[in-house]
């Protein structure tokens, strides 16, 4: 069996990788470990900290490792490759797989097959608007504002692309709609709920991803 390790930026992550990718991919004799950062046990730090995780991940053997940490949380002074740069490319998928590229050259070239760079576009929450038509069945009337939800999904052509300013970020309006949200709890056993099929037809770089874990 293959071993795939994902960095989680924090428990929403990990617990995205342990309830809703570790099935799947045992199917495809592939066993997911998912620790979180370990310098901030949770949280984005710079990528020479993250680099040197990767490293150490690496360095252990047999594996191939990538990361799950969100693009809206990275600052310029994390130093990312090709950060600056990035941001004269004024398409999202094209900025990031600019990234993904100069993350990977960033890699010592021996280690740098085993390494799968990514970032996920604007965060994690953004993959539970995939498919809101699971929150009226998990929520109460009284908790959950539905009409946030479908202006949110209305207003972007893909969840990926749901915008990332503080106010109205995935997350932020998860929490705005759902009184008590948890985005530990909820956020993964709301994604198992909208099924990794759904999340991956709705989330083009999310599935670009997940098709190159599985060719590990």
């Amino acid at each position: 069996m293959k071993r795939l390790i994902i960095i989680c930026e924090g428990a929403t992550e990990q617990a995205f990788c342990n309830d809703v990718l570790r099935d799947y991919f045992l199917t495809k004799d592939i066993l997911i470990e998912a620790p979180t950062i370990k310098h901030s046990n949770g949280g984005i730090v710079a990528w020479d900290t993250l680099k040197k995780q990767i490293i150490k991940h690496l360095n252990e053997g047999n594996c191939t490792v990538s990361l799950l940490v969100d693009y809206y949380r990275i600052r310029d002074s994390y130093h990312f490759p090709g950060w600056m740069e990035s941001k004269g490319i004024a398409n999202l998928y094209d900025r990031m797989h600019y990234l993904f590229e100069q993350m990977a050259l960033d890699m010592d070239e021996a280690q740098r097959p085993r390494f799968i760079p990514y970032i996920q576009l604007h965060e994690f929450e953004g993959l539970l608007f995939s498919d809101i038509s699971v929150f009226p069945r998990n929520f109460t009337k009284e908790q959950l504002d539905f009409p946030q939800l479908e202006r949110a999904v209305n207003d972007f052509k893909t969840p990926e692309e749901i915008n990332n300013s503080p106010a109205t970020a995935p997350s932020e309006r998860l929490k705005k709609a759902i009184n008590g949200y948890d985005k530990v709890t909820d956020g993964a056993f709301l994604a198992l709920e909208i099924g990794l099929e759904t999340i991956r037809k709705k989330c083009i770089l999310f599935n670009e991803w997940i098709e190159r874990l599985e060719t590990c």
